[in-house]
C-alpha cells in the first residue's frame, strides 16, 4: 500500500493500550493486587485471549468475575503501577507536533487508562467500565463491550468525525481483539504481535519500541 503520511494530509493513529501502548496488561496487573491465585488464573485467560483462542468477550466477562470484591483503592493501585512502552510518548508527541490526531482503544478498562490519555493528552480514547457498588467491584461491566467488533467501529467513528478517509489511518495492535480493526486501517501494525494479529496486519514491528513506527510514516523523531 502506499504511504499514508502524505505532506499536507492528516492521519489518525489508533493504539490498542494494553502491551502496545503500555507495557502491561492491564487486568492482570489488577488481578495481582487481589491474590496470586487470582492473578495466575486471569493472566492464563488474557494469554489465551490475545492469542486468539478464547472468545474475547467471554475471556473478559470470566476475568472481571473473578475481581468480585475488589475494592476499588486496588484498580488505583494497579494503574499507578502501569508503565508507557519505549516510545510511546516520542511517538504522540511527534505525530502531534506534526498536526496528526492519536487515539487509543482499550479492551481494558477506563479507571485504569484515564490517567496515561491525559498524562499523553490524545485526542480520543474508549475503553470497559467496571462496575463498582459501595465502594468494590461487582464482577460485572457497565455499558457495552469494547471488543475486536467495536474497535474498528470505534476507529471508523474517530475517523468519521475526524473527516479523516480510511487510507490515512494506522491502527497499532498486538492480539486478537486488534484483528479487525488492523484488517480496516489504511496500515496496520502488528507491534511485538501475537501471530493472529500479525496475519492481519500490513507491517509488523519486533522491536520494542513505538517511535519506530515513526518512520514507517516518513516522520523524524521529535
Amino acid at each position: 500500500m502506499e504511504n499514508p503520511a502524505v505532506m499536507g494530509h492528516q492521519l489518525l493513529v489508533v493504539l490498542d493500550v494494553d502491551s502496545t501502548l503500555t507495557q502491561d496488561e492491564g487486568i492482570d496487573l489488577l488481578a495481582a493486587e487481589v491474590s496470586e491465585d487470582v492473578a495466575q488464573a486471569v493472566a492464563e485467560l488474557t494469554e489465551s485471549a490475545m492469542r486468539g483462542e478464547l472468545d474475547f468477550e467471554e475471556s473478559l466477562r470470566k476475568r472481571v468475575a473473578t475481581l468480585k470484591g475488589t475494592p476499588e483503592s486496588a484498580v488505583h493501585a494497579a494503574a499507578r503501577r502501569v508503565r508507557l512502552s519505549e516510545g510511546a510518548r516520542v511517538l504522540v508527541d511527534t505525530l502531534h507536533a506534526h498536526g496528526h490526531l492519536v487515539g487509543a482503544i482499550s479492551g481494558g478498562f477506563h479507571a485504569m487508562i484515564d490517567p496515561i490519555v491525559e498524562d499523553l493528552g490524545l485526542d480520543f480514547h474508549r475503553a470497559n467500565r467496571l462496575e463498582i457498588a459501595e465502594g468494590v467491584l461487582t464482577g460485572q461491566l457497565l455499558g457495552p463491550l469494547i471488543d475486536a467488533r467495536s474497535k474498528a467501529a470505534t476507529l471508523k467513528e474517530w475517523a468519521l468525525s475526524a473527516g479523516i478517509p480510511q487510507e490515512r489511518t494506522v491502527a497499532v495492535g498486538d492480539g486478537g481483539n486488534d484483528v479487525e480493526m488492523l484488517s480496516w486501517a489504511g496500515l496496520g501494525v502488528a507491534y511485538m504481535a501475537k501471530p493472529v494479529a500479525r496475519a492481519a496486519a500490513d507491517v509488523a514491528l519486533d522491536t520494542p519500541d513505538l517511535s519506530e513506527i515513526l518512520l514507517m510514516l516518513g516522520l523524524t523523531r521529535d
